[in-house]
Formats: C-alpha cells, structure tokens, sequence
C-alpha cells in the first residue's frame, strides 16, 4: 500500500470529531493554566517528563520501577539497563523540547537528532529495506512501511513541511494525522513509537498549546494499547481516521484532566511541606530549599550544594533535620547517601 503524502484528500474534521475536539482544547487550555501555579516549571518539567519517559517505554515493554528510574536519573551505578533506556528517552525529550523552543520549529532534521539520543546511536534514516510490522502473537506481516531510503526521506520532508505550515486544521486534530503519518512511515530501525509520541507533546509547544511539555499521552495509550494499534492498522487498511482521530482527543482531553489532579496534588503537597519546616524548623527554611526538595524524589548532598550555593557542611546541616522532622529518609547506595522525598516518591507512585 503507498502511503499518501499530507494534507489527505478527504473529509478530515467531521461534526464528531469537531465536537470532541472542542472540549479536548479547553481541557488542554485549562491544564496550561493550572501549570503555571507552580511558580518554578523546572519542577513539573523533572516530574513529568520522568514518568512519561517510563510510560512511554513501558508501551515498548521496556519496564523499570520507579526506584530504578530515579537512581538512573541521579547517575547512580548499578542500575539495570531498561532504566538507562528511559533515560534516554527523557534526555531525547528534553533536547526536542530545547530544539523547538528554540527555532520555533519541527525539523527532519530534529527528529533524527531526538531518535539518536534516544536510541545512543547514528543509525538515522533507514537505508536498508526488509522493516515490516507483525503481529506479536502470531507473526503474521500487518504492515509494509516504505522500503526505499529516498521515499521515505520524501514523506519525511512533507511531513516536515505539513508540521511547519500553517494550515486551517485544529492543531489537536493534526497531532493526530501527524503521529499517525509518522508511524506509518516508520523511518527508524528502532524507536519509532517512542520518537512519534515526543513529536505529540512537541508539536502542542510548537502550537502555543502548551508553554512546558506537561501533557503525555502515554498512560491513555497504556491503558488502551489494543485500540490504540488496532486503530493505527485501521486507517491504514480501512480508512478509520475519524476513530483514530476521536481515539487521539479522547486521550488528550482524558490526560489533560488527569494532570491536572496531578499538579495540584504537587501544590498541595509544596504548601504542607513548607508549612512543616516552617513551623518546626524555621531556621533552615528558604523558597529555594523547598522547591530543590521537589525537583526529584531522590536528592543528595552535592545537588544541594549546587543548587542552593551554600557550603556542604551546612547541606549536611539541613538534610539531616529534613530527616528529624520526617520530610526526607536516608538511604546508602554504594558509598553515596542519597535521601529520599518519600510523600513526593509515593504521589508518582501511584500515578
């Protein structure tokens, strides 16, 4: 089957999908709104984009806990090699996150640049032909993606262009043709669903949708993987795009609700923890402690000191009645103690 270049021919915004899409964007604007009450976005960035980094490799079957992947982030040797994965995937994020707000742009040549980092190598465009998508249980070929190296670089340049251009489609709507085009053409050896779904929260900065990556559709699509393939293969094969588009606003609307809870949960969670060092150790609190407790559960001596300019000795000082008071737990890792923000490791915990 020949994949078709983009804008596509047909009917794309029906009432439905029209409809969904209105409140999928009020959904999206309110959760940019509430976003911003959290004073420091380093903070929600850090948060986020570590638990949209496991969500988005656990589609992939690549699984770590959470310990794991809060250790991978703090450098700590000894971690297992899915929690270096996610990692990667974090750090490819945040470079495309970089990429765009700086060029105000989406290039072919940023998305090859994302998929390097994510996957640690130079690979790049595939030259060699032989992809195929199978069905994992039964290994039956479900989809051909294009084979030639300068097709597929042709279908990357449209859509290069298709992200950049202005066009009268709603932008939520586009993320949805743009992810599906994107996995359709497969231009990657590995890390393809991976890098499409860094292209979603991209493409919504890229929009002015969002003015920090805080939206990730990952866990809707966990939670709903059969469809979400099933409904890939659909437009592909049957020409489901209004499900696949519908399926794609159901899950921004969904998770924009979601998160929402999620950084209020923070606020609330920063407002109780100030006010405990406050009341019982007023001496040591500062705006810039508090908000260096949430930038990561797992937190040590040296991040302190860089992070407060202040002498290690007195770090020592703080971490130790942060330990007093109940706010922060120890934990020898090596020959490193590390302490550990336990209501902040439990709250993403249960996300």
């Amino acid at each position: 089957m020949k994949l078709n270049n983009l804008p596509l021919a047909h009917q794309i915004e029906t009432p439905k999908v029209l409809k969904k899409a209105i409140s999928a964007n009020r959904a999206l604007a309110n959760l940019n709104g509430v976003a911003r009450i959290i004073p420091n976005s380093a903070i929600l960035i850090n948060s986020l984009v570590l638990q949209e980094a496991k969500d988005s490799s656990a589609i992939e079957n690549i699984i770590t806990t959470h310990d794991e992947l809060y250790r991978a982030n703090l450098d700590i040797e000894s971690v297992t090699n899915e929690a270096k994965e996610v990692q990667n995937y974090k750090e490819a994020l945040l470079r495309g996150f970089a990429l765009v707000k700086d060029t105000k742009l989406l290039l072919k040549k940023h998305i090859v640049e994302i998929q390097a980092v994510l996957e640690q190598n130079d690979a790049g465009v595939r030259k060699q032909s032989g992809t195929n998508l199978k069905n994992s249980l039964t290994g039956e070929v479900i989809y051909t993606p294009p084979q030639d190296y300068e097709t597929i670089q042709e279908l990357l340049t449209n859509l290069e262009n298709y992200i950049n251009e202005p066009n009268d489609i709603d932008p939520l709507v586009n993320m949805a043709i743009i992810h599906h085009q994107f996995e359709s053409i497969h231009p990657f050896y590995d890390g393809n669903g991976r890098t499409g779904r860094i292209i979603n929260i991209l493409y919504l900065i890229l929009k002015d949708l969002l003015d920090i990556p805080v939206l990730y559709l990952s866990r809707y699509i966990i939670t709903h993987k059969a469809d979400y393939y099933r409904l890939l293969s659909d437009v592909s094969f049957n020409d489901g795009l209004n499900e696949w588009i519908l399926f794609m606003l159901r899950g921004v609307e969904e998770i924009a609700r979601e998160t929402i809870q999620t950084i209020k949960s923070i606020e609330t969670l920063m407002n109780e923890t100030k006010n405990i060092i406050i009341e019982q150790k007023p001496k040591i609190y500062s705006k810039d402690l508090l908000e260096a407790l949430f930038y990561h559960p797992y937190t040590k001596k040296a991040f302190i000191v860089e992070h407060l300019k202040i002498s290690r000795p007195t770090v020592t000082n703080y971490l130790n009645e942060l330990e007093n008071i109940g706010i922060l737990s120890s934990k020898k890792i090596g020959k490193e103690i590390f302490y550990i923000h336990t209501k902040l490791f439990d709250l993403f915990k249960d996300m």
